[in-house]
């Protein structure tokens, strides 16, 4: 379902709020820790395994997976408190499908990041009725990697948490070029779709749209969200577009239902990387 369209004129630039931080100026950071159960034996685990995973709490005794007990300090009550909380969070812990390895998103391309945004073009594409040339998407909206054996709910939405909904901007090739410079600059290529990009020391060395050469009298689609639409780590895609289509679909709405409907068909999560994006001469200035 579309969400807005808007039919900008050429030169116009739309005026978006986007920020990082909460209503009272605090800003948060993502920190992730390995939990590797080395005192307890416990696993992360799903609707159906609480027991096994995390062991069983009786008044004040904490019985752990390894077979060890505790009956004082911080063990128990943290057991307590995570044990509490599973049956709120056992829609979270429906397995939705099975990887066969560890995936993540990293630079310059990867498994998880190259998934993410052919999805987003895929779907934006199909959602708008347009013709989407390339797709673009901030790395850093993948908080959490893929994990490697069942894949639960919770590790998807933990995946995309922001509601960064998949947007449509038409832009000039013109456009595009000044977008390719500064993210050569830059050396941060984020997620792309559609592309041949190849950064050499911090400029352009190459960059094909769909197996050709950029024209920059061209009109390309693109696929996005909204939060590189007006200042998005430093990305302004809305700016001079003359067409822009906001979506309902956030990429978790995008991300959830395709691992459903390979578990359903029988099929594991994979990906690959294909050489979209290449970085050379990283001492070149």
């Amino acid at each position: 379902m579309v969400k807005t369209v808007l039919k900008l004129l050429p030169l116009l630039a739309l005026a978006l709020s986007c920020t990082s931080a909460s209503g009272d100026g605090v800003h948060f950071t993502w920190e992730k820790f390995v939990m590797d159960g080395s005192r307890t034996g416990a696993t992360a685990p799903n609707a159906q395994n609480v027991k096994e995973a995390l062991g069983t709490v009786e008044n004040t005794t904490y019985s752990a997976p390894n077979g060890k007990v505790f009956t004082q300090g911080c063990v128990v009550d943290a057991a307590s408190a995570l044990i509490a909380a599973q049956e709120k969070m056992s829609r979270l812990k429906e397995v939705v499908g099975y990887a066969p390895r560890e995936m993540n998103a990293h630079f310059p391309e990867s498994e998880l990041s190259n998934m993410t945004v052919d999805l987003v073009a895929r779907e934006t594409a199909r959602l708008t009725g347009r013709k989407v040339d390339i797709g673009v998407v901030n790395k850093g909206g993948i908080r959490v990697d893929m994990p490697q054996g069942d894949v639960v709910l919770d590790d998807i939405v933990s995946m995309f948490p922001f509601k960064n909904y998949l947007c449509y901007v038409s832009l000039k090739g013109s456009e595009l070029e000044r977008l390719f410079e500064f993210l050569a600059r830059r050396r941060r290529p984020e997620c792309l779709s559609g592309v041949k990009f190849v950064i050499d020391g911090n400029k352009v060395g190459k960059l094909l749209i769909g197996g050709k050469p950029l024209d920059r009298n061209k009109t390309y689609g693109v696929a996005t969200v909204d939060f590189l639409l007006d200042g998005g780590d430093s990305l302004y895609l809305a700016r001079n577009a003359s067409e822009l289509i906001v979506c309902e679909q956030t990429i978790l709405n995008v991300v959830e239902p395709y691992i459903r409907n390979l578990a359903a068909e029988g099929k594991q999560i994979e990906y690959c990387t294909d050489g979209r994006i290449e970085i050379l001469n990283p001492e070149k200035k």
